[in-house]
């Protein structure tokens, strides 16, 4: 190859060729993923052979997300660390299609963790309820999706599709996202085409915006004859390290003036200054969610230990490592955020009794379920796992 460096097309080319040469001689030891060539055999420089591997181990995380088996695909994702959004073109790619790879990780493995976990539809439930209370009389209902994918919206709309009385003339949601508008789009298809079997007036509308000051109320194609309402589901803790952010989103949701407000948030104080006062909530707190995972899922189950990996560690690292805008994890209890929504003259507003009547009955759903607690704080319905506050559901709507 004359010393001349490999062009971007030619590195990929070649790591394709290799990996669909080991793929199907089923070659399943990494090392010798890692090495199936010496570099010398090839004419490869040292930087060319590294970025030959780096394209190989992407590939052959793909093929093990392709194959639901995502510990290994983790696995293979973790030897992509040498890539670089800085690096040369290679390093780059590899870096950017190791990012979406681990999103669709973290988007499956957290879609099986619900089935089996109770925490997650333990709250969809009564959340949704709440929202179905606030719109019963509105012939023209919006709602705002903040969580960022709108995928458990077909719950809310199985149950408008069954209402009686006000017959529903147009049922509009948006989601708001900052990357992935083609994930996003796809689920909106998906919801169009349950609201079409259910016969549903439906749209569906994707806000995206690079940058959260840069949400406008005027992008959601409000009108005035609709009710609104805006649902939170880990949407504002994300936003902690960035006052300003949550500050600008809270004056847009101020100005939509929804009938209701729903938040559902981690019930923690993992945001303290003090270090030692963040480990020790933090243990507390993680030690429930791994006997709540040793109790819901089998010990060797894949899907548990990249929830473990992927979600905890990750999540740990950042709470004790990072600081300032880097420590994106500041889980923060719901007298904070009484105090915060209050600021914008938001008053809590009390579930009613049809809603933690639907949280009761989905836990009973879980063989596992029995060990899931509730609690009231004031207004505010607290999910635990044996007594350890684990969730907190409140709703919200201006004075």
């Amino acid at each position: 190859m004359g010393g001349q460096k490999l062009p971007t097309e030619d590195i990929l080319c070649l790591a394709g060729e290799i990996f669909i040469l080991f793929s199907s001689q089923r070659v399943n030891d990494l090392s010798m993923l890692n090495h199936p060539f010496p570099s010398s055999c090839l004419d490869l420089s040292n930087d060319e052979s590294e970025d030959v591997e780096l394209v190989q181990n992407l590939l052959a995380s793909a093929e093990k997300v392709g194959q639901q088996q995502y510990d290994r695909a983790s696995k293979l994702l973790s030897l992509c660390d040498l890539s670089s959004n800085t690096g040369n073109p290679v390093q780059r790619v590899v870096y950017y299609f190791s990012e979406a790879l681990r999103e669709k990780i973290d988007r499956e493995t957290g879609r099986i963790a619900s089935k089996v976990v109770p925490f997650f539809q333990v709250f969809l439930f009564p959340g949704m309820q709440a929202i179905i209370e606030s719109v019963a009389e509105a012939s023209k209902v919006h709602l705002i999706d903040l969580e960022r994918n709108g995928v458990q919206c077909a719950v809310w709309m199985q149950a408008l599709a069954g209402r009686s009385e006000c017959p529903l003339e147009l049922l509009k949601i948006t989601t708001v996202g900052t990357k992935s508008k083609s994930t996003i789009e796809e689920t909106g298809k998906q919801l169009m085409s349950f609201a079409q079997s259910k016969n549903l007036p439906f749209s569906f509308n994707v806000v995206m915006v690079s940058d959260m000051l840069d949400l406008k109320e005027d992008l959601f194609d409000l009108e005035p004859e609709e009710t609104v309402a805006i649902i939170a589901r880990y949407s504002l803790r994300s936003m902690l390290a960035r006052p300003d952010w949550l500050e600008s989103l809270m004056r847009v949701i101020r100005n939509i003036n929804p009938c209701l407000l729903v938040v559902t948030e981690v019930e923690a104080n993992h945001n303290s200054p003090v270090f030692v006062n963040r480990f020790i909530e933090a243990l507390f707190f993680y030690g429930a969610f791994f006997d709540c995972l040793e109790d819901c899922m089998d010990q060797n189950d894949p899907n548990r230990k990249v929830s473990e990996s992927m979600y905890f560690s990750q999540g740990l690292q950042n709470i004790f490592s990072a600081e300032g805008e880097e420590r994106t994890i500041r889980h923060v209890n719901i007298s904070v955020w009484r105090a915060f929504f209050a600021r914008f003259g938001m008053m809590e507003e009390e579930l009613s009794t049809s809603s933690l009547y639907q949280a009761s009955m989905v836990v009973k759903n879980f063989a596992c379920g029995s060990s899931c607690t509730f609690g009231m704080d004031g207004k505010c319905l607290i999910i635990g796992w044996k007594g350890t506050p684990i969730y907190s559901l409140s709703a919200w709507k201006f004075v």
